[in-house]
């Protein structure tokens, strides 16, 4: 067994004879503050139908059972979701919002927008499961750390509210800052939203809208995926770290060869951290590694302003490959 680090053994405090532990005086705390059910459903009940109108000058052929199926569905499957990541600690609010795309769209159809409907409902189903799960996990800091879970509810409340207006903004700075936002290849191709509008026209038009060979490709990836983890799992774990992880592998494929440099760099300096000191390399890694994410996408917002600002950066890195490495070379010494 491995010594245990000094930072992270707990030290017992002094306290008064008698009085409660933390554990013992949580359930008592949280269950003197009640939630307010009544309010909550009569907001809802108000809120509901309020956006009706918008959605017949969007979609004037739909059905009336489409807009309240996919606003009342959600709250029902935010309570599974909440449920569910509180015990495995893992939201599926994008595969709540990819099966609102696949009824929806569907039911929609192609010829009446069924693939701005079938978005649509996976933004209120996201957004609506995503909340239920991340509050869940609030309330369950709440009880560790005797929090208010009244307070708590307000503060999500007025986050909520806040992220209404501050989202649009930051999206229309990115959007007049980078004329070329969202396209594969530039420097913000937005991949998740290609994917899930790739989605939308699957579910309204069927496979036929595929490209060639596509479903071959993916049962061929599929299959290779579940053999690499049958193999690495019979495996002992002397060999098994030398066989990659497939799910590691398929990240660059989906946000961009860029992710596999930042995470081939971090995990070098963790490797050597770790033989450095192990015990702070285990304790403070997690950590170090949110602080560095955080920081490259803090800088985003930074970045899009001087973009819309027209300040140019004094130098700039490309990678290529070695046919157009050479194209460029011969025109620089022409």
């Amino acid at each position: 067994m491995q010594p245990v680090p000094s930072l992270l053994r707990t030290v017992p405090l002094p306290r008064p004879p008698g009085s409660p532990t933390m554990i013992n005086a949580a359930p008592n705390y949280f269950s003197k503050i009640k939630s307010q059910h009544g309010l909550l459903l009569q907001a809802m009940s108000q809120l509901l139908p309020s956006p009706q109108p918008r959605y017949r000058t969007y979609f004037p052929n739909s059905n009336g059972i489409i807009y309240w199926l996919s606003t009342s569905l959600p709250p029902g499957l935010a309570f599974c979701n909440a449920y569910g990541c509180g015990l495995t600690d893992w939201s599926l609010a994008s595969a709540y919002g990819k099966l609102a795309i696949f009824v929806i769209g569907a039911w929609v159809g192609a010829a009446h927008g069924g693939v701005l409907a079938g978005l649509a409902a996976c933004g209120v189903m996201m957004n609506i499961t995503s909340t239920a799960s991340d509050l869940s996990q609030d309330f369950k800091t709440g009880y560790l750390t005797l929090s208010s879970p009244r307070s708590m509810f307000v503060s999500q409340l007025i986050g909520t509210a806040m992220g209404c207006i501050i989202s649009p903004c930051v999206f229309w700075l990115f959007f007049k800052a980078f004329k070329d936002l969202g396209i594969p290849g530039s420097q913000y191709p937005a991949p998740n939203a290609t994917i899930f509008r790739n989605i939308a026209i699957l579910g309204t038009d069927g496979f036929s809208s595929l490209p060639k060979n596509c479903l071959y490709l993916c049962y061929g990836f599929f299959g290779a995926a579940i053999l690499i983890n049958l193999i690495k799992d019979t495996l002992g774990k002397k060999w098994a770290r030398f066989i990659p992880n497939p799910m590691a592998m398929a990240i660059p494929f989906y946000i961009g060869s860029y992710f596999a440099i930042d995470m081939c760099v971090g995990s070098l300096i963790l490797f050597i951290w770790e033989k450095i000191d192990k015990a702070k390399a285990d304790a403070f890694g997690p950590a170090v590694a949110s602080g560095l994410i955080c920081g490259d996408g803090i800088w985003t917002l930074p970045g899009a302003i001087l973009a819309l600002a027209g300040v140019k950066p004094p130098i700039c890195m490309k990678f290529l490959s070695r046919g157009t490495n050479a194209k460029v070379d011969a025109f620089l010494g022409s």
